[in-house]
Formats: structure tokens, sequence, C-alpha cells
């Protein structure tokens, strides 16, 4: 039996992700490096250190300085911050957390961001949803998406084994990470990529909205 369902954030409960790629785009190009806005999309869920390395690796031939990073990364979370003052919830979000608060199961929220307004965020916009210690945040964990490790951590949190969860997912890393850890993964594609680049990073079952998958209860009933 399914005892929790473990969500991915941006892109699954907050119709965010075209801010954090405009954050992202216009923070490095204001460095004069080079930019792709497609990238962020394929790059996200990975912790904002691990992006910035990939980016100067691409760049400059290595990666950055733990001061490089913490430095960009602040620089790109007060702009995310500037364009999201009232985060979008995605359509269908709050019903599928209904759906699942409703048959009992744990909420479990692992998520690669480590913006600090995101708890808040959550308890305002998805009151009774989560509870503070069912969360994964990049401040809990060494190695970001696609690592297993912050999934691996969500388990371990909510008391089960991977046998008794589901993730939702909506980027190839994400689910590539939640796959490593042996769960069963939902990929909601809500963003530009196609269905199969999900279905490619391992995704067990594929919606094409959060409405979709709020429309369909019974997979998260799974025996």
């Amino acid at each position: 039996m399914i005892k929790a369902v473990l969500f991915d954030m941006d892109g699954v409960l907050y119709d965010s992700l075209p801010y954090h790629v405009q954050a992202w785009d216009e923070t490095i190009l204001s460095l004069g490096m080079n930019s792709n806005p497609d990238d962020y999309y394929l790059l996200e869920g990975m912790t904002g250190g691990a992006t910035i390395d990939i980016l100067f690796n691409q760049e400059f031939g290595h990666g950055a300085t733990d001061e490089e990073k913490e430095t960009i990364y602040a620089k790109k979370a007060r702009r995310f911050v500037e364009l999201n003052l009232k985060p979008r919830l995605m359509p269908g979000a709050k019903e599928v957390l209904e759906t699942v608060k409703r048959i009992g199961v744990k909420r479990v929220v692992v998520t690669g961001s480590g913006q600090p307004t995101l708890f808040g965020n959550l308890a305002k916009d998805f009151p009774g949803a989560f509870e503070k210690d069912l969360m994964v945040t990049s401040f809990d964990v060494k190695f970001g998406k696609p690592h297993p490790e912050p999934y691996l951590l969500g388990l371990k949190k909510a008391g089960i084994t991977a046998k008794e969860a589901i993730a939702v997912e909506n980027a190839p890393l994400g689910i590539q990470s939640a796959v490593a850890a042996g769960i069963y993964t939902i990929a909601v594609n809500t963003g530009p990529l196609p269905d199969s680049v999900l279905l490619e990073a391992g995704a067990n079952m594929i919606f094409p909205s959060m409405t979709a998958l709020a429309e369909n209860p019974d997979v998260f009933q799974l025996q």
C-alpha cells in the first residue's frame, strides 16, 4: 500500500519555472557568460551550486569556487523573488493534495530549491498539506537531483520504503532521482519539454498536467 507521495515543488505545486528560467538567464548574462534558457528546464531540480558548476564548466572548462556559487546563487534567488512576488499555484495542485490527504497518505516535498520563503509560501498556499519535518530542500543534501539522495532522504523522513511511495515530478533530472531511489514515478508535463524526454528519464506514467492527475485519483492507491 502507498503510504506517502513525494512531490517536487517548482513545476508541480507552483507554476514558477518560467520565473526561475528568467532569473537564471538574466543572472548568467549579467556575468558576461553565454546563456541558453532551454538549458535551465533540463537542469531543473539540481541545487543552485551544481547548476552553476555545470554552467562554469561549459563556459570556462572548470567549476565555480564556493564563493562564486554563493554570490551567483544569491543574485539569482533575489531576482527570482522579484519576478515571483505573487507565486502562481499550478492548476490542479490543490486538488491533487486534497486527494492524497483524504486517503490518509503522507505528503513530502522534495525540492532542489533553497529559497528562504519556501516553507512560508507552502504553509500559506497549501494550508495543512505539508509538515515542516517532511520537507527536503537543497540545504538538506550533499548531492542534488539527479542523484537519488534527495528522494532517499524523503523516504527516511517519512519512515517508509521506496515500495510504499509515489513521486510526482515534472523534470528529467527529478525523475531520474526518484527512479534511482526505487520509487514509482509519475511525470506531469507542465513545461516545454516533449513527453519523450520525461519517459526516457524513467517515468512510469505521464500526465499532461496536474489537473489531469487530479482527475485520476486511483493512481495514488496502487497496490
